[in-house]
């Protein structure tokens, strides 16, 4: 039977949901394939009408059971933004039109727009990007480096989405500063328009580490196309890259450069690979696959400079030693774009500070994403991007909703390994359980406190990607578990075989 238009699918893996006749060809969340996606179509309502599918007024998200969610799985609002699938939405108590502004076409700019459509169908709403393309998936430009992807499949959604919805995209239109007293913006081309509500989705840029050298032709960041473009374009079999910094994006880009044929080195200034998400048995598991797939490693290794004429010749290291190198890659992290709130005179600390509603200091004005600062956490992550996106364009436009925090999560798949890392992986006192289990590849890392879940390392096992973040997400009691604490269990628990 031939599937709706409107048909849904969750990502076995992360739990993003795509909407669409069929699943998509990747996940644009965490690259796993179209055969890690289920059907999520809502059940035929039982005889005694009793709700078994809510829809999250906020992002869409649908959630079956008979009762909502103590808090939204994609976006994290609360229990009260939910409504039953079966009720018709009724447009007499939709909230009152609005003009909203969202400044920034990341996956928060986009979803804040979303959010705010649903929120009032007759609301204006107006998308500003400083970038010429539509809205795409960042997480993917590693992805389109690799070869893995073409251009064509890196936007979130075709021109069409946006016109439907009646959002208004200004492409080419970076804002150079807003004001809260007014509530307007203006354009770096001097244009100025005011509106009910903004909402600040600027993201952030790469931080470039204070090396000399960093101005040579050959010297790259990856954050845009228009850096991934030029990456590609430099690019030619055994040509010598180095790429500094191992973390998620270094990694990625590190496999992506490889597969393409180039003589790829990985620096790492600390003990092992990713060490805000991986404990050192992970991540020797994970150096062991990069450098089997062609990435020499080399940690506890610092650079002191990028060395050549006008254009990159190599790294040198403090230890003295010079890496040849014709291309390198500064993957050393990112900073929060808060330029225009400062200037704006938001409060700022290390991002734009919110409460839960995702309101700055300024009445009006909301910020989301990897500019936005709650409770003391910059958590640059797409699915808590998404999730105050999408919570803080339907506060703009008149809601109510509460972002609930979400635990930190990172899922990566640097070309045939697949790797998660969720919330706390490192025990911080002996009140902490630690339970792992390592199988050639394949290893198993859980961290539990007073009888629940709290973080967990996953690598090998794309099947309890999702079950274990919403353990952790919910809370599951494992007590029965914990007087001898087994994988084999824990992992029974998590899929519903116990």
């Amino acid at each position: 039977m031939a599937n709706s238009p409107s048909s849904q699918w969750r990502c076995l893996v992360c739990n993003y949901v795509h909407t669409g006749a069929e699943p998509p060809a990747g996940c644009p969340v965490c690259g796993t394939g179209a055969g890690d996606f289920v059907a999520h179509d809502a059940p035929t309502t039982t005889a005694a009408a009793v709700p078994t599918v809510w829809r999250c007024l906020v992002c869409g998200y649908i959630h079956e059971g008979n009762t909502p969610p103590a808090a939204c799985l994609i976006c994290g609002a609360e229990t009260d933004c939910f409504q039953a699938q079966e009720e018709k939405q009724d447009n007499t108590t939709a909230m009152p039109a609005v003009n909203v502004a969202i400044i920034g076409s990341g996956i928060a700019g986009i979803a804040a727009a979303e959010a705010a459509r649903n929120a009032s169908p007759t609301s204006a709403i107006t998308l500003f990007s400083a970038e010429c393309e539509l809205p795409y998936y960042r997480l993917n430009l590693t992805r389109l480096l690799a070869g893995e992807i073409t251009p064509e499949a890196l936007p979130i959604h075709p021109q069409t989405w946006y016109d439907e919805r009646h959002i208004t995209l200004r492409c080419s239109s970076p804002v150079a500063s807003i004001n809260p007293s007014t509530r307007s913006l203006t354009l770096a081309d001097g244009t100025t328009s005011s509106f009910d509500s903004i909402v600040l989705t600027a993201g952030a840029h790469p931080f470039v580490p204070p090396l000399e050298g960093t101005s040579l032709d050959g010297v790259f960041s990856l954050r845009t196309t228009d850096d991934a473009n030029a990456i590609l374009q430099r690019l030619a079999p055994d040509l010598p890259c180095v790429c500094i910094g191992g973390g998620v994006l270094g990694i990625e880009t590190a496999a992506a450069l490889a597969r393409r044929g180039a003589d790829v080195t990985l620096l790492e200034s600390h003990d092992w690979l990713m060490p805000r998400q991986l404990n050192d048995t992970a991540a020797s598991l994970l150096e062991r696959h990069l450098n089997h797939i062609g990435v020499k490693v080399m940690i506890n290794v610092r650079s002191q400079a990028l060395e050549g004429g006008d254009t990159l010749e190599g790294v040198r290291l403090t230890d003295g030693r010079l890496l040849p190198a014709r291309l390198a890659i500064l993957a050393t992290g990112v900073r929060p774009n808060t330029a225009i709130a400062r200037k704006a005179g938001l409060d700022v600390n290390k991002g734009v500070t919110v409460d839960a509603t995702m309101a700055t200091s300024a009445p009006g004005i909301y910020a989301a994403g990897d500019d936005a600062e709650y409770n003391g956490l910059l958590y640059g992550t797409w699915a808590a991007s998404q999730a105050q996106g999408a919570i803080a364009g339907f506060n703009a436009a008149g809601g109510t909703a509460r972002f609930v925090g979400l635990p930190r999560s990172n899922t990566i798949k640097a070309v045939g390994l697949d790797l998660t890392s969720i919330g706390r992986f490192q025990p911080e006192d002996g009140s902490d359980v630690v339970v792992e289990n390592e199988l050639e590849n394949r290893y198993t890392c859980f961290v539990f406190r007073d009888n629940r879940m709290i973080g967990a390392l996953l690598i090998g096992h794309t099947e309890l990607a999702a079950p274990t973040q919403t353990a952790i997400e919910n809370g599951t009691d494992f007590s029965l578990l914990m007087a001898n604490p087994d994988c084999e269990q824990i992992i029974q628990k998590l899929t519903n075989k116990s």
